[in-house]
Order: C-alpha cells, then sequence, then structure tokens
C-alpha cells in the first residue's frame, strides 16, 4: 500500500529512458516580504500574479562592471507583502495537506537570503500561524473522530508501521503512564531567546479548514519529528535524554537540553527502509492527538534548535530544520470496530516541512570563526542542492543521464525519493526587497526559474482492496447506540436490531453500453472493475478460512476441556466413594510436595544467585579482554610506527651507501678509462714501428668442433614437450634422448610414466633470429600420490648466419698489413677476427 520508489538512471545509457507516467513540475511560488520602516531603496515590485520584477539599486549598478538592467521572473504565484498566512496556505499547503490524508507524500521547503521570513512562513507568529501549525489544524479537524486509539500504530524503527490490538495497547498506554509517573518532575531552565514561551502563553487559535475526501472506514495516526541538518550532521530535537556529545568536534556551543545538564544530543545517520525510502534512523517520533500536543512538540525542538545572533539578522536559524508529519491508516475489521490486524494493508504518508538555513556573505554579515563555519556549510547544502537541480534538469530536457549527487549533502540525500516520485514537491522563495540583498536576490531567481522546469513523476493513487463492506464504521455505531437503547428499555418489543456490517463485493456494475466501435474506455473500466471484484472475492475467502479455522479451533479446545472436565469428575466421584486412607495419603503426599517445592524454591534462589555472581565475574572478564584488547591495539600501533621509523632510516641508509658505491665505480671506471688511454698511445706507438712487417699468422681456438655431450644423454625415461607451433633448428647443439616420449600436451598419464620432463620453448630474439631454450626438470612424487616437476635446467640454443665476406687480391691484404691506420686496440682485434674468418672460409673451399 506504499507508493513504489522510482528507478534510479542508469550510468551511461545511450538515450533516455521512454516512459508514459503522468509527470508534474515542481510548483515554485514567490513571497515578498514587506519592507521595514526605515527601508526607502527597495530592489522588487509585484507586477502581476505571475510576475516579479526586480530592479538593480544605484550601489550595485557602481560596483558592479557592466551594465545591469531589470529582470522579470515568472513564478507559479507571487504573493505581495500584504498576502496574509491563511491565503498562502491555501493556495499552497492545503493541497498538500490534502494528498496525505489521501496517502500521498508531500514536500514543502522554503528557500532564499538570510532575513527574507523563511521562518515566518513556515511557523508564523502566536496570533498569526504559519504554514506548519495550520497543517496540523487540517489535519486534525479532518481526522479527528476517525482517530485510532492510543499505541494502536507503533513505528518499528525502520520507516514503518506495527499494528497492535486494543488490549496490547492499553496494556502499553499503562506502562507509559506508570513510567512517567516515576520520572521525577524536571527543574524549569531559563527560557531560550527563540520565542518559545510566547508560544505558549498566547492561546492556541486553530484553522476551522477541514478536508472532505476522507475514507470513514480507516483508521488514523499522526506521528510528527523534528530535527535539524547543522554542519551536514543530522540531530534529534525531540531526543528526551542525550546522553552523549556529537561525534563531531564541531559543535558550535554547548547545547541546552531542557533539563540543564548541557549535554549535546549524538547525531543521527541516513539509512534505506525496505521501499527504498531514505529515513533518519533513530530519530524519535511522537504520537499526537490535537494540535496543542503537535505543537508542544515544535515549541520543544524550536528550544533546542541553533539559533545566533548576526549583522543581518537577530536571531538567524544556523541549521536547516525538517518537520515531518506521518500520517498512517488502516481499515477497520468487518465489524468496525478496531483495526484490521494486517501489516500489509497500513498505508504511511509523510509531508514534510523544511525551512531551509539562508545563505549568506562573508563581507556583508562579518562572520568569523563559529560563525562562518556555519555560513559555509550552509552554503555548500545550498550549492549541492541547486547542483541536484540542474543535473535534473539536463537529464530531463537532453540526452545526457548523468548522476545526480544526492549524497553530497544531508539535505538533498534525505528528500532524493521525492525527486525520483516518491511525492508532490513545492517550493516558496522568500524574497527581501532590500536593496542591499539584489546580487544575493538575483541567484535565488535563477535558481526559482531553474527549478521550475524540473518534472517529477506524478504518484500513484493508493487504493484499499479489502472486499469490506463500506460504511461498516457507522452501522456499528447505529448497531451499538440501538443495543444500548434496546437494553435500557427505550425501544418497543417488536423493534428489530440492524445487524451488523456484513461483506460485499464492491461497487455496482459500471455503464456497459459501448458508444463506438473503438470505444476501449468501456472495456477498460470493464476489466479493471472484475479485477478489483475478483480481489474483493480473494480476500473474502481468504477471511472466511481464516474465521473457519479459528472456529475449528474454538471447538476443538472446548471438546477438549469437555473431556478433561469429565475425567476430573470421574476421579473425584472414585475419590469420594473410597475410604479414608486415600484422603490422609493424599495429604501426606502434598505435604511432601509442599516440602519438596520449598527445596526446589530454596534451590532456585541459590541458583539465581550463582548466575547473578556469574554474570558478575563475566562482566569483569569482557571489561578486561576489552582493556587488553585496547592495550594490543595500541601496542600494535606503536610497534607499526616503530617499524616505520626503522624503514625510512634503512632506505636512507641504503640510498647513502648507493651513492657511495657509485662514486666508488665512477673513480674505478675513471681509472681504467686512463689505463686504457695509455694503453692505446702504447699501443699506437708500437703500431708505428712495426708497420713494415707483417701481423703475426693467428692460432686456430682451442674449441672443439664437437658439440659437448647434453645432460639429456642418460638412461633416464624422458617426456619431451613439444608444442605444434615450434619449428626443426639446425643448431649444432641437439638434445640426444635415448628413452624419450615427444607430446604437445602432456597430461598426468605421461609425467607419470617419466622420470625427467623436458620443455621446447621457441622466441624471436633482437636481430630476428630463432631462440631455442630447452627447460629441464626433473619429475617427483608427492606425498599426496600424484607428481610433482621441479625445473633445474635450461639450455639456450642460438641459429646464427655467418658474415658476408669477399676475395680480396693479395695488393690490398698488403696494403691494409702494412698501413699505419691501427690507431687502437679495437681496430686491431676487429681486423684480426675478420682475416681468421677469411681463412677459415677459404680452407672450407679448398675441402
Amino acid at each position: 500500500m506504499k507508493p513504489t520508489r522510482g528507478k534510479t538512471p542508469k550510468k551511461t545509457p545511450r538515450r533516455p529512458q521512454q516512459t508514459n507516467k503522468a509527470k508534474d513540475p515542481v510548483e515554485v511560488y514567490c513571497r515578498l516580504r514587506p519592507p521595514n520602516d526605515d527601508q526607502t531603496d527597495v530592489c522588487a515590485e509585484v507586477l502581476s500574479d505571475a510576475v516579479l520584477l526586480l530592479r538593480p539599486s544605484e550601489t550595485a549598478r557602481v560596483n558592479r562592471i557592466g551594465e545591469l538592467k531589470e529582470t522579470q521572473h515568472t513564478f507559479k504565484f507571487v504573493f505581495p507583502p500584504e498576502t496574509s498566512q491563511k491565503t498562502l496556505f491555501d493556495m499552497v499547503a492545503l493541497p498538500l495537506v490534502q494528498d496525505v490524508i489521501q496517502g500521498k507524500n508531500g514536500l514543502l521547503f522554503t528557500y532564499g537570503v538570510t532575513g527574507s521570513g523563511k521562518t515566518h512562513t513556515v511557523q508564523g507568529t502566536p496570533a498569526d500561524h504559519g504554514l506548519l501549525p495550520r497543517c496540523l489544524d487540517v489535519i486534525f479537524n479532518s481526522i479527528g473522530e476517525l482517530q485510532a486509539k492510543r499505541c494502536v500504530f507503533k513505528p518499528d524503527k525502520v520507516n514503518g508501521m506495527d499494528l497492535q490490538t486494543e488490549a496490547d495497547a492499553m496494556l502499553e498506554r499503562q506502562r507509559k503512564l506508570q513510567q512517567d509517573l516515576l520520572v521525577p518532575p524536571k527543574t524549569p531552565t531559563t527560557p531560550r531567546r527563540n520565542g518559545g514561551d510566547d508560544w505558549q502563553n498566547f492561546p492556541y487559535v486553530a484553522d476551522p479548514t477541514k478536508v472532505e475526501t476522507v475514507d470513514e472506514d480507516n483508521a488514523y495516526a499522526v506521528f510528527v519529528s523534528f530535527i535539524e541538518i547543522y554542519n551536514n550532521y543530522i540531530y534529534d530535537l525531540l531526543e528526551e535524554s542525550p546522553t552523549s556529545v556529537p561525534s563531531t568536534p564541531r559543535a558550535p556551543f554547548k547545547f541546552q537540553s531542557d533539563d540543564g545538564n548541557g549535554i549535546a544530543p549524538q547525531s543521527k545517520i541516513l539509512r534505506e527502509d525496505m521501499n527504498h525510502n531514505m529515513y533518519v534512523y533513530g530519530a524519535t517520533e511522537v504520537e499526537v492527538k490535537n494540535p496543542e500536543e503537535a505543537c508542544e512538540q515544535l515549541i520543544k525542538g524550536q528550544k533546542r534548535r541553533r539559533v545566533a545572533h548576526t549583522q543581518l539578522n537577530m536571531a538567524s536559524s544556523r541549521s536547516h530544520s525538517v518537520f515531518l508529519i506521518r500520517v498512517a491508516q488502516a481499515p477497520l475489521d468487518p465489524e468496525g470496530e478496531e483495526v484490521l490486524q494486517d501489516k500489509s494493508q497500513v498505508c504511511v504518508s509523510q509531508l514534510a516541512l523544511v525551512d531551509l538555513a539562508g545563505s549568506e556573505r562573508t563581507n556583508r554579515t562579518k562572520n568569523t570563526g563559529d560563525r562562518l563555519r556555519e555560513a559555509s556549510n550552509i552554503n555548500a547544502s545550498l550549492m549541492v542542492l541547486r547542483t541536484c537541480i540542474e543535473i535534473l534538469r539536463e537529464n530531463q530536457t537532453t540526452i545526457s543521464n548523468r548522476i545526480v549527487p544526492y549524497r553530497d549533502s544531508k539535505v538533498t540525500h534525505l528528500f532524493k525519493n521525492y525527486f525520483e516520485g516518491e511525492g508532490k514537491v513545492r517550493m516558496v522563495i522568500c524574497v527581501n526587497p532590500s536593496a542591499s540583498d539584489y546580487e544575493e536576490t538575483i541567484h535565488v531567481m535563477r535558481f526559482a526559474e531553474l527549478t521550475q522546469e524540473v518534472e517529477i513523476t506524478r504518484q500513484k493513487e493508493v487504493r484499499f482492496d479489502t472486499g469490506l463492506t463500506p460504511g461498516r464504521r457507522k452501522a456499528n455505531q447505529m448497531y451499538r447506540e440501538a443495543l444500548e437503547n434496546f437494553e435500557r428499555g427505550e425501544q418497543d418489543a417488536n423493534f428489530l436490531l440492524p445487524g451488523r456490517p456484513g461483506y460485499s463485493l464492491g461497487p455496482p456494475w459500471p455503464c456497459l453500453e459501448l458508444t463506438a466501435a473503438s470505444d476501449s474506455v468501456t472495456l477498460q473500466n470493464l476489466i479493471q472493475f472484475l479485477v478489483d471484484r475478483e480481489a474483493c472475492r480473494r480476500t473474502l475467502c481468504e477471511d472466511l478460512c481464516r474465521k473457519h479455522g479459528v472456529m475449528r479451533t474454538q471447538l476443538l479446545d472446548l471438546e477438549k476441556n469437555n473431556i478433561f472436565l469429565r475425567q476430573e469428575m470421574e476421579s473425584l466421584q472414585e475419590q469420594l466413594t473410597g475410604k479414608g486412607k486415600d484422603l490422609e495419603r493424599a495429604k501426606k503426599k502434598i505435604e511432601n510436595l509442599e516440602y519438596k517445592n520449598e527445596v526446589l524454591r530454596r534451590t532456585a534462589q541459590l541458583y539465581d544467585e550463582e548466575k547473578k555472581e556469574m554474570e558478575n565475574e563475566l562482566k569483569s572478564k569482557d571489561h578486561q579482554i576489552s582493556s587488553r584488547t585496547a592495550e594490543s591495539r595500541r601496542l600494535r600501533q606503536t610497534m607499526k610506527a616503530i617499524e616505520q621509523t626503522k624503514d625510512a632510516k634503512w632506505e636512507k641508509e641504503c640510498d647513502r651507501r648507493m651513492k657511495q658505491q657509485r662514486l666508488e665505480l665512477q673513480n674505478k671506471m675513471w681509472v681504467k678509462e686512463e689505463k686504457l688511454r695509455q694503453l692505446k698511445e702504447i699501443v699506437s706507438k708500437d703500431g708505428k714501428r712495426r708497420a713494415k712487417s707483417p701481423p703475426p699468422k693467428p692460432t686456430a681456438p682451442p674449441v672443439r668442433l664437437n658439440h659437448r655431450r647434453s645432460r639429456s644423454a642418460s638412461g633416464d625415461r624422458w617426456l619431451d614437450h613439444k608444442p605444434v607451433c615450434n619449428l626443426d633448428t639446425e643448431t649444432v647443439l641437439q638434445p640426444q634422448l635415448k628413452k624419450k616420449m615427444t607430446v604437445s600436451v602432456p597430461d598426468v598419464k605421461n609425467i607419470k610414466k617419466t622420470d625427467k620432463y623436458l620443455l621446447t620453448h621457441q622466441e624471436e630474439d633482437s636481430q630476428g633470429e630463432i631462440e631455442t631454450k630447452l627447460i629441464k626438470g626433473d619429475v617427483f612424487k608427492s606425498r599426496a600420490g600424484g607428481h610433482s616437476v621441479q625445473f633445474t635446467d635450461i639450455e639456450v640454443l642460438k641459429q646464427e648466419a655467418p658474415p658476408e665476406s669477399r676475395k680480396r687480391s693479395a695488393s690490398e691484404d698488403i696494403e691494409e698489413e702494412h698501413s699505419g691506420d691501427w690507431t687502437d686496440v679495437e681496430t686491431r682485434c676487429a681486423i684480426a677476427v675478420e682475416g681468421h674468418d677469411r681463412r677459415a672460409s677459404a680452407k672450407r673451399h679448398k675441402v
């Protein structure tokens, strides 16, 4: 029965999702504050019922670079300064109250610069109430006689409602009454400066407006809660006994509670219920039965709200206040007496009245310290609200679908469900016509125009499909009145009592006449009527089955009691007809049982005392464990800090040693380069002396041409793993495996049958040649019965092409040999190697 939650858009969709749901724009109203007596220069003027004119002041023209023009801004309605609170309420808040009574949600918040009259619009004065007291008056005027008894509806602390029977509710009321009697009366404290005593001393004058569209077959209950959002932290203003200070160190001043102990309340958190609606977890919800009780809670919270004196306002709100009115309703049972004990039939609607703190500029307020931090947090939260509105408008008007940053502020996070289609949203823009507020008012007007372009999905209508006869409350009242008159003898003997309300399948059949061949409205109405009637019939059948079961259970209980009574009667007759000895024996047995009962009672008392001692010991042990845990955590942090310090020292030491080694290596390199330079000079001089003699004949390297014997040449069984993509190369060194098993993909059976493992891997080196790696390993049998491979050796086989050579004449060789351009050791070595290769190739040609 609760409103369904709108779907959150995806992060990066290609196109916006098309929906056929009806949407309504956010309705924005403007209220102009009356100018002060000493104000002569005003910047705002009402042109019509929907247009407001802003005219820049002379100061703004001088200080602003560029030309400033008069601007006109359009709203749903513009209220002039002489507008009364009653007129404003009837046009803005009364439709929201009607929706709340019908099971729909509503959000109304005031927006504007500081000192523009937002708090006055919401709360008003004791003589002329604002929007909030009038909303309470209309709600209780409409459901006054239809309210359920106190404690029948009970909050389940997860944003839902539980139901209790009349008997359970009465017990809970008695228990609360006893607790209130045990609590000592509070000591009166010094009154605050926010006007709470004025409300208490002034007589309460209620608004007589009443909503006519109220379902009389439902029972209603009203719950109120009052919170404030201060420095982006949520505090409960109705909390009875705050026991701890806020977890944030940003508390501006010492909190003044009702009992005068000066302890600040604990900050609350936001959570999401099973229907994906946001709520303040742990906030106090007080059930009220009349407007006076609700206003008492409002005054109580207003005393605790944070206000301060600034240059622009004597009592400036330093936080955003949120007053929540929750109306719970559920249908009555078939007899029209008590609430139907079915939690699925409970509907909870909510009306949120938000008094946003005004935006401020530091150059005007001259705030410092805590006031400056409060102003910065207020401006930041209002900026997040504006950002969310801009992104919502962009998502609805363009093909983009950006994520709306609701979580950046507690205000937007708490009311994000309203912007996603969970209720109707309305805004009242409060404007101060003072010329000094022109620049800030311009920003407010732009935000208001932007908000009017946002559309919100219309909430579905709440319907109760119980299948019960309508008008059962009145029928039950008539039945009781007639029964009382009949018992007093005021009715005739032939008077027939009216029957109790029964069951019904719903309203009569709709019109079935088809007006045209394409008339689909009549068919849709008929289909919907049949669906509703089938649902009612199903509900009635379930209720009938339930009553059958209850009746059957009662009959079985009566039969069991009857059998038990018969057995008792027979046993009593036997005892009466027996002898006197049975009576004496029974008396002795009773005495023994009483003695045993006394022993058991004393034993139970001893056990209880022992249990208490063990519980005390357990508490002491838990305390010791917690203290040891804290000590170990502290030691762990200390050791971690020491470890970090040592790591930093070792890093510095390693850097120092690396720098020292680098210097040593640079010195060694310099010495080697100096020696090499001297050697080059000696070799160049010696080469000039021996230029006429031919160079010595190079000797053949002492290397055997035959390849070495591979480690694979053994008697072990080898598993040769050659992938299919490998190529055969003609390298000199090749593995020789006597007992081998060549596979492309090895399995467990192949590994079990071998002792050695050889994996052939090929890849291309930097010169474009194929490089073959022979990865060798031993196969071992594991303790678990399997086999494992341990790699022990890697052999690398490379294939290189011989360098190109050409025939050279003897004269060229002699010229090169006798040339005097051997300037260094590297040149001489290169020429010697080249000559050796040329002679080796010549020998191969001869063979």
